[in-house]
């Protein structure tokens, strides 16, 4: 009974190690797929999908970090897109 319950246990191990790797290399991937897109790319993907969205002209540099910051929570943006996206509007 006890040698059942260390093979459970190794295996247990094992298998949430590969687990853990691969959702590391699959947020690699993605990393690597956002610093791949412009902030015009993302600012399409991410922000037209919901609304129509003002011109870029519409705010000042302040005003768009600011929703920025907001539309990162509801849109779930990581930093970089974020950045990215309020990098090319303040263009």
């Amino acid at each position: 009974m006890r040698i059942y319950n260390i093979r459970t246990a190794a295996a247990c191990v094992i298998g949430a190690t590969a687990i853990s790797v691969a959702v590391m290399l699959n947020g690699c991937a993605e990393s690597q797929k956002v610093a791949a897109k412009s902030g015009a790319q993302l600012w399409a993907e991410n922000c037209q999908r919901c609304h129509n969205t003002p011109s870029p002209s519409t705010f000042s540099h302040e005003q768009w970090v600011t929703i920025g910051m907001h539309m990162q929570t509801r849109a779930q943006l990581t930093e970089q897109e974020k950045e990215k996206i309020v990098a090319f509007l303040s263009q």
